[in-house]
C-alpha cells in the first residue's frame, strides 16, 4: 500500500449527529443540487423532444452531460484536493444557476435550439463533475470516524429520496406550470449554496506537492496498490455493467407482465423505494462489523435478484424482486463508501472520488447500452437472466481475487490497512 506523508484528518470531537450542523448543512447541499439536477434533467427532455420529435435528441442530452465528467474527472480530483472543497460546492452551484437561467431565458423566448441548449449542457455537466467529486471527498471532513457509518447512511438516505423526488417535481412543475420549472430548479441550486455557505469547517488539504503530470495521476497508482479500494470500485463497476435491469424495464412492462404505463412507474419506483426504506434502517442500525463479508453477499444478493426478475412473469413477484434489488444495492453502496473513505487518505480523497465517479457514471451509461445489445441479440429476458448470473459469478470470483477487501471487518480496518506499506 502507499503511505501518504500527508497528515489525517485530525481526530474531531464526539459531537452527536442531531447536532452537527456541518453535516447537516452539507446533506442539505447535496439533497438540493440533486433534486435541481434531476428536476433539470427531466424539463430539458421533455422541451428538447416537444421542439425536434427527435429521439436521438434525448440521448445528446445524456452525452453532453456525461462527455465533461469522463474528459474533466483527473482536473476534477486534483482540484478537490488543492482547494477548499467547501468553496467549490459553492463556486458549481452558482455556474449552475447562471446555467439554468440562460436555458429558461431560451425556452421563455421561443429562441431555444437543441445546439444552444447543448452548448450549455456541456457547462452543466463541467460543473456536476467538479462538484460530485468534490461533495463525495467531504464527508470524512465532518464526522469522526466511530460516526461515519451512522453518516454514510445518511448520505446515502438523502441521495436516494433526493433522485426519487427530483423527476417527480420536475414532471409535476411541468404539468402544472410549465415553463416556471426553471425557475423552481434555479432556487433549488440557490439553496445548496445557502446550505453550503453555513457550512462551518475549512475544507482545504495542505498538499505541499507542486501540480505535475504524476501528482494528477496519482489517484490511479493509489488505487492500483490499494486492494481495498481496487476491490470495491471494480466490484461496482462490473456488476452495475452487467447487472443493470432499468433500461430494459418498458419491455418487461409491455410484453412480459402486461401492466402498462402504469405499472412501469411503479416498477421503476421500486427499487429506489426499497433503497431507501434500508437506508433509513442503516442511519438507526448502521452496520459497523463483518464488512468485507458484507460486502460480497449484497452483491450476491444483488445477482440473485436480477435473476429471480429474469425469470418472474408475476407483477408482485417482480416488484418483490426489484425491491431486493434497490434494497441490496444500498447495502452494498454503503459498505463501498465506507471503505473507499476510510481506505484513502484526506490529500488523496478528491482523485480517488473522481476515479469512483467517473466508473460509476460510466457503468451506468454503458450498464444500459450492454443490456440492450444483449437484447437484440438473445431477448430480454435472456439479456437480465445473463447479467443476473454474471454478477453472482463477479461476487465470487472478487471474493478470491481481493483477499484483503473480504478481512476488512470493523470500519478502521480499511484505514489502518491503508497506512501499511
Amino acid at each position: 500500500m502507499i503511505m501518504s506523508d500527508a497528515p489525517e484528518t485530525p481526530a474531531q470531537p464526539e459531537v452527536p449527529l442531531s447536532r452537527n450542523g456541518n453535516l447537516f448543512a452539507f446533506l442539505g447541499c447535496r439533497m438540493f443540487n440533486i433534486i435541481g439536477n434531476h428536476s433539470l434533467s427531466v424539463a430539458i427532455g421533455w422541451d428538447v423532444y416537444q421542439l425536434t420529435n427527435d429521439p436521438l435528441d434525448l440521448g445528446l442530452i445524456g452525452l453532453a452531460q456525461f462527455t465533461p465528467a469522463f474528459l474533466l474527472f483527473l482536473v476534477a480530483g486534483m482540484a478537490a484536493d488543492r482547494f477548499d472543497r467547501r468553496n467549490i460546492l459553492i463556486v458549481c452551484n452558482v455556474f449552475l444557476m447562471i446555467g439554468v437561467s440562460i436555458i429558461g431565458s431560451l425556452i421563455w423566448t421561443g429562441n431555444a435550439t437543441v445546439p444552444l441548449i447543448l452548448m450549455v449542457l456541456l457547462i452543466h455537466g463541467t460543473c456536476r463533475s467538479f462538484y460530485h467529486t468534490s461533495a463525495q471527498a467531504i464527508l470524512p471532513n465532518l464526522v469522526p470516524r466511530a460516526q461515519f457509518p451512522h453518516a454514510v447512511a445518511y448520505m446515502s438516505s438523502t441521495h436516494k429520496a433526493a433522485t426519487l423526488a427530483g423527476p417527480a417535481l420536475g414532471g409535476f412543475l411541468i404539468a402544472w406550470g410549465g415553463d416556471m420549472v426553471y425557475v423552481a430548479i434555479f432556487c433549488s441550486y440557490a439553496l445548496s449554496v445557502v446550505a453550503a455557505l453555513t457550512i462551518r469547517k475549512r475544507l482545504r488539504v495542505e498538499s505541499p506537492s507542486p501540480v505535475t503530470l504524476e501528482t494528477v495521476t496519482d489517484g490511479f497508482r493509489y488505487v492500483w496498490k490499494n486492494k481495498i479500494v481496487l476491490g470495491a470500485i471494480s466490484i461496482d463497476l462490473v456488476a452495475v455493467l452487467f447487472g443493470g435491469v432499468m433500461g430494459l424495464l418498458p419491455v418487461f412492462a409491455s410484453d412480459i407482465l402486461h401492466v402498462g404505463p402504469e405499472g412501469l412507474g411503479v416498477m421503476r419506483a421500486t427499487p429506489g423505494a426499497g433503497a431507501l426504506l434500508v437506508g433509513l434502517v442503516l442511519t438507526q442500525v448502521p452496520l459497523t462489523r463483518h464488512l468485507g463479508p458484507f460486502m460480497f453477499v449484497s452483491v450476491f444478493v444483488f445477482g440473485m435478484a436480477i435473476i429471480l426478475f429474469s425469470l418472474s412473469t408475476v407483477f408482485w413477484l417482480s416488484l418483490i424482486a426489484l425491491a431486493i434489488y434497490g434494497a441490496a444495492d444500498m447495502i452494498s453502496v454503503n459498505i463501498r463508501n465506507l471503505m473507499i473513505q476510510l481506505a484513502t487518505p484526506d490529500n488523496m480523497r478528491g482523485r480517488v472520488s473522481a476515479i469512483n465517479a467517473v466508473s460509476i457514471n460510466a457503468s451506468n451509461e454503458l450498464g444500459d447500452f450492454r443490456a440492450g445489445t444483449t437484447a437484440a441479440v438473445v431477448g430480454s429476458i435472456g439479456a437480465v437472466l445473463v447479467g443476473g448470473v454474471v454478477t453472482v459469478s463477479v461476487a465470487g470470483l472478487w471474493w478470491l481475487l481481493f483477499p484483503a477487501m473480504r478481512r476488512v471487518d470493523r470500519i478502521g480496518d480499511a484505514a489502518d490497512a491503508a497506512k501499511q506499506k
